[in-house]
């Protein structure tokens, strides 16, 4: 059994290695900019998971290299190794340990999660159409205009995306906005995030769709909302039928939308 120095010193040297590994890990940019509310809360997740699980690797290298060592054969010894029986102690040690962090984990990003999807009472409802190549956009708080291939927003403002597949699974991704939900055909799910920074950006379907998946993208455009409600009231063709049509039939099964959406 370990006796309580050498435990000690695998303890400061797990310690001493997860915090070389975090310095090297943290300053790196690993997602980019950051251009929603939301942001700054899920880069703050990765962090925290980055480090427990730069804690994690540590403490098995740690223990790796200490058994190498420690129970390596002499030279010239070709017996068999001595029968080992466990301990038990060690045994609880390594369930219970990963358990909490696995726990603390979950806890933190559910945490994490209500907060940014928290419904605002004002926010806009945007209907996205997604389809082998192409993505579109109704706006019904504006009689159900439709933009396709451009998708333009006001800033600062809280926008619920609700979202309808029309053939196969797609995948909602602004890299700036950090959130990310699939599109499932049948089924209406509801992206939510509030732009806190006007500029154009690149809506990325990240669920392997087809031939054409690397080419489905569109142009996003988070503006003042004068220039927003500029830009929406210049649309004039409405939704097109087929797509009118899935969203009666995905909601028909799902919740109706969070929102009236007025633009």
């Amino acid at each position: 059994m370990m006796g309580r120095l050498p435990i000690a010193k695998m303890l400061a040297a797990t310690v001493a290695f997860t915090a070389v590994i975090s310095a090297v890990m943290l300053p790196i940019n690993w997602d980019g900019q950051q251009a929603s509310t939301a942001a700054p809360k899920i880069d703050t997740l990765l962090d925290v998971m980055i480090v427990l699980s730069s804690f994690v690797f540590s403490l098995v290298m740690v223990m790796l290299f200490y058994a190498l060592w420690k129970f390596k054969a002499k030279p010239g010894d070709e017996s068999d190794g001595e029968p080992i029986h466990g301990n038990t102690r060690l045994e609880v040690a390594w369930t219970l340990i990963p358990t909490i962090i696995v726990l603390f984990g979950a806890g933190y990003s559910w945490s994490v999660l209500n907060d940014i999807e928290e419904p605002a009472k004002n926010a806009l409802t945007v209907d996205v159409f997604s389809q082998q190549y192409a993505w579109s956009f109704g706006y019904p708080g504006k009689g159900d205009v439709w933009s396709q291939g451009e998708l333009h927003v006001p800033v600062n403002r809280q926008v619920q995306f609700k979202m309808h597949a029309q053939d196969v699974i797609h995948s909602f991704w602004v890299p700036e906005w950090r959130i990310k939900k699939d599109n499932v055909p049948g089924i209406t799910t509801t992206a939510i995030v509030t732009p806190d920074k006007v500029g154009t950006y690149q809506l990325i379907c990240t669920e392997l769709c087809g031939f054409g998946h690397a080419s489905m993208r569109a142009k996003v455009v988070v503006e003042p909302p004068g220039q927003f409600q500029k830009w929406v009231a210049g649309l004039k063709q409405k939704v097109p039928q087929p797509l009118a049509e899935s969203i009666v039939q995905d909601t028909e099964t799902n919740p109706v939308p969070l929102s009236a959406g007025g633009a």
